[in-house]
């Protein structure tokens, strides 16, 4: 049976919003199963007073990091406030002329995705001003069988990494919602909109919904999977892909022989993923997360074969440490200004001992290993879906 999404479920959910002014935070990924925008069923059925935009805006039409300011939506005319740049936690003043707060966007799976957070701070701030908070749930698109990696030590706690949680969660964003508010002391008046005929062994394609580009950068659902094993190297002075047809799935540098990275990762024998040499030259990105722009850089393509068996943060993980390994050229990289002032690696691993190096490879695994194991027991008790 297909897969009907929060949203699809609005017309059993339409006293939480009848005769209340409402605020919704959504994206370009806000659709229901028949192509028809969240922002624009709300706004014909209810009294829609204003949009908030998370990063990439309200419509998803621009790239990581560039901040907007306030503006209208060009189709409905409303007020859009910006979640992003100098303002991530929507203001007191905000939220006071709206009643219920309606949370609806398509997330990746991934701690260091900014959309979770954007929904924490929309979770505090209906907390500390008496606002009604809806989550429409939405499928993870890495599943939500498998939870993988360390727990942030929340001495790095930032915009991409609030709470302690695992790097692959293994939650919807609905229960993510619902472990927030109880485990982290947010307490707000949540309702999440429950999907119908989801269950926690289907990947994306098995709900048989469409799949809209979350971020400029995560184009298919493989994208999700690459993004969790190589979005460290975003901490680094190699290129993850950005600025490529590929971004994730390419990985180099113009110091990095490919043909001798590709020999020497598959000899690692990682299960469920292959890599092939691979050459690529970035283009014009953005000033903050460009790297190599105009170089021939050598390095590897990252090829999924089998989603089942592949663990991308193990696969990320040993390909940093063997090119850190390989060419002494390999640098950490300082973080971006409004993260803090830690490494960039220690914001992207939830903690230093990766770029302290005071931990093999094995150690790290088993150390992540462990801590996974003990989230997945925690999380548990806000599963919505069997």
């Amino acid at each position: 049976m297909e897969v009907k999404l929060g949203i699809d479920r609005l017309k059993s959910y339409t006293h939480l919003f009848e005769g209340k002014r409402i605020g919704l935070l959504t994206n370009g990924t806000g659709i229901n199963s028949r192509f028809e925008s969240t922002i624009d069923l709300m706004h014909k059925q209810f009294n829609l007073v204003k949009l908030f935009a998370p990063e990439h805006g309200v419509r998803g039409n621009l790239q990581a990091g560039v901040t907007l300011e306030g503006y209208r939506d060009e189709r409905t005319q409303l007020p859009v406030m910006s979640l992003y740049g100098a303002t991530q936690k929507p203001t007191a003043e905000m939220v006071e002329d709206i009643d219920v707060f309606a949370f609806d966007i398509q997330n990746v799976g991934s701690r260091f995705y900014t959309y979770l957070y954007t929904m924490a701070y929309i979770m505090q701030v209906c907390a500390e001003n008496s606002k009604k908070c809806v989550v429409f749930d939405r499928p993870n698109p890495l599943g939500v069988s498998v939870v993988e990696g360390n727990i942030l030590d929340t001495k790095y706690s930032s915009f991409i990494g609030l709470y302690p949680i695992p790097q692959r969660y293994g939650l919807t964003i609905g229960e993510c919602a619902r472990l927030f508010n109880a485990e982290y002391d947010i307490n707000c008046d949540l309702i999440v909109v429950e999907m119908e005929n989801y269950s926690r062994d289907m990947f994306f394609e098995d709900t048989g919904l469409p799949w809209v580009v979350p971020s400029p950068n995560i184009p298919t659902v493989d994208s999700c999977f690459a993004f969790n094993a190589t979005c460290i190297f975003e901490g680094t002075n190699v290129s993850e892909g950005r600025g490529t047809t590929k971004p994730f799935h390419f990985v180099g540098a113009p110091w990095i022989d490919g043909a001798k990275l590709a020999d020497k990762l598959n000899e690692c024998n990682l299960p469920g993923v292959k890599f092939r040499a691979h050459y690529f030259t970035p283009m014009k990105y953005h000033p903050k997360y460009g790297k190599h722009e105009g170089e021939l850089c050598g390095g590897v393509e990252l090829y999924i074969l089998d989603r089942k068996r592949f663990r991308p943060i193990k696969a990320g993980l040993t390909m940093l440490y063997t090119i850190r390994d390989m060419f002494t050229e390999f640098e950490y990289l300082p973080s971006y200004q409004e993260l803090g002032r830690n490494g960039m690696i220690d914001y992207n691993t939830g903690g230093s001992y990766v770029r302290e190096g005071n931990y093999s490879l094995d150690e790290i695994i088993a150390r992540y290993e462990k801590e996974s194991a003990e989230f997945a027991e925690l999380k548990a008790k806000y599963h919505l879906y069997s």
